[in-house]
């Protein structure tokens, strides 16, 4: 099990998921990937690509400076 980051601040819609969905195949179970995002739909978008994908949302949280972090279980 390992913790992978990205940073997709100053990215926007789709780029942040598009990001993801690139670097899940290298997720292994049990892995967690953390995301660092300022796009204004990060959070609706993180939820919904963690519920079609059946991932688990460990956490989302407001960093400040309109960023969030959020956690994703593979």
């Amino acid at each position: 099990m390992g913790i992978v980051f990205i940073d997709t601040t100053g990215l926007k819609c789709p780029q942040p998921i598009l990001k993801i969905a690139a670097k899940s195949p290298d997720m292994q179970p049990g892995d967690i990937l953390e995301v660092l995002g300022d796009c204004p739909t990060f959070e609706r978008d993180i939820k919904a690509w963690c519920k079609r994908l059946k991932k688990t949302l460990i956490f989302i949280r407001d960093e400040g400076s309109n960023r969030k972090r959020c956690q994703i279980k593979f």
